[in-house]
C-alpha cells in the first residue's frame, strides 16, 4: 500500500474507487465501507484509495477539547493495508483546509486522484461550513464525473457503531464489547522504558510502556491481554493506572508476561486488553498484593486460553 502525505505532488496511475474521512477506529462500520471500496477497484480494475485527515479534524476546530485518538496514523496504515486498500492519503488538517469550500477540496482530490466513484457514509460532512455532504457530494459527482454511492451505517445491539461509541466503553473498562465493534483486540502500543524495577523484586518482571498521551485509554485496573513482540504474542496482565500502594504516581500501563522473563527495555510490544478483570486497588501490605497478583495471573490464564479457544473457532469459521 502506498502512503502518500503530500496529495499536490502525486498523481494516481489510471483511476480510483476513493472514500473519505477522519477514520479514527476503523471499526466495523468503517470496515464495511472500506470494504466496498476494495471490493468495486478488485471489479473494475482501479485503485482502491481512501483519503483521511492528521489531527482529526476536532483538534483543530475545538482546540481546548482532549483528544483521544483510537487509532495513530501508523496503526491506521498498517490495518488498512491488511483490509486490502491500494493508497492511503493522509492530508494535514488546518484551519484553512477547514475554511475551504467543499468544491474546491473536491476537485483537488479529483486532480490528483481521479476517482470514478467515491463511497461515504450516510452522515458525511466536510468543508466549510459543513456543505459538503450526500447531496453536495452528488451534485459534485455529476459535474466532476464521478459516481457517489451512500452506506448505511453498520450497527450493533441495536444502535450505530461509533468511534465515540467505542470510547465510551473503552473509558468504562468494557474492552469487550469494544472489541466487538472493533472486529479486534482494542491495543496500545508502545516503547518500554526502564521502572522502579517493582515487579522483579515481587517476582511478576514487568514492562513499562510509554503510551501517547493523545491516545484513548481504557478504565484504571488489571486486564487479561495479549503482548504482541514482533511476530510472537505471549499472555499476560496489564496494569493500568497509577499503584497507589507504592507511590500514586503519574499513570502508566504496567504488563507481565505470564512465564516470561527476558529484558525488554527498547522493545516495541502492542497490548491487546481482552477483558477487564478488578479495579486498581491499595494493599496494606506487600504480602497482600503478591497474592493478588497470583490471583490475577491464574485468573488471566483462564481468559486467556478461553480466548484463544474462541479465536480458533473464529478462524475455522472463516475458512
Amino acid at each position: 500500500m502506498k502512503v502518500i502525505d503530500n496529495l499536490q505532488g502525486y498523481r494516481i496511475e489510471g483511476e480510483s474507487i476513493l472514500t473519505i474521512g477522519a477514520f479514527d477506529a476503523l471499526h466495523l462500520g468503517h470496515q464495511a465501507l472500506i470494504g466496498k471500496v476494495v471490493e468495486r477497484a478488485r471489479q473494475t480494475g482501479r485503485q482502491s484509495g481512501l483519503v483521511t485527515f492528521y489531527p482529526r479534524p476536532a483538534q483543530v476546530l475545538f482546540p481546548d477539547r482532549p483528544i483521544q485518538y483510537v487509532t495513530t496514523p501508523g496503526e491506521k496504515a498498517v490495518l488498512l493495508e491488511q483490509l486490502g486498500m491500494d493508497v492511503m492519503v493522509l492530508i494535514q488538517f488546518t484551519l484553512e483546509l477547514a475554511n475551504q469550500p467543499a468544491e474546491q477540496f473536491i476537485r483537488l482530490l479529483v486532480d490528483h486522484l481521479r476517482p470514478a466513484e467515491i463511497w461515504i457514509g450516510a452522515d458525511f460532512m466536510f468543508g466549510r461550513d459543513r456543505e459538503g455532504n450526500v447531496d453536495s457530494m452528488q451534485r459534485f459527482g455529476q459535474e466532476l464525473g464521478f459516481d457517489v454511492h451512500v452506506l448505511s451505517p453498520v450497527q450493533w445491539d441495536g444502535r450505530t457503531i461509533s468511534s465515540s461509541r467505542i470510547r465510551k466503553l473503552l473509558s468504562e473498562g468494557a474492552v469487550e464489547q469494544a472489541a466487538m465493534l472493533l472486529g479486534r483486540y482494542y491495543s496500545l502500543a508502545g516503547e518500554v522504558v526502564s521502572g522502579y524495577q517493582r515487579g522483579r523484586d515481587l517476582g511478576f518482571p514487568t514492562a513499562n510502556l510509554e503510551v501517547r498521551q493523545e491516545r484513548a485509554l481504557p478504565r484504571d485496573g488489571v486486564y487479561a491481554c495479549f503482548v504482541r513482540l514482533g511476530a510472537e504474542r505471549f499472555p499476560a496482565v496489564a496494569n493500568l493506572g497509577i499503584r497507589p500502594t507504592f507511590d500514586n504516581g503519574a499513570r502508566v500501563l504496567e504488563v507481565y508476561l505470564i512465564d516470561m522473563d527476558m529484558s525488554l527495555y527498547g522493545c516495541d510490544l502492542v497490548v491487546e486488553f481482552v477483558r477487564w478483570m478488578r479495579p486498581e486497588s491499595r494493599f496494606e501490605s506487600v504480602d497482600e498484593l503478591i497474592e493478588q497478583m497470583h490471583a490475577d495471573v491464574a485468573g488471566a490464564r483462564r481468559l486467556l486460553h478461553e480466548a484463544r479457544k474462541m479465536e480458533r473457532r473464529e478462524n475455522r469459521a472463516d475458512e
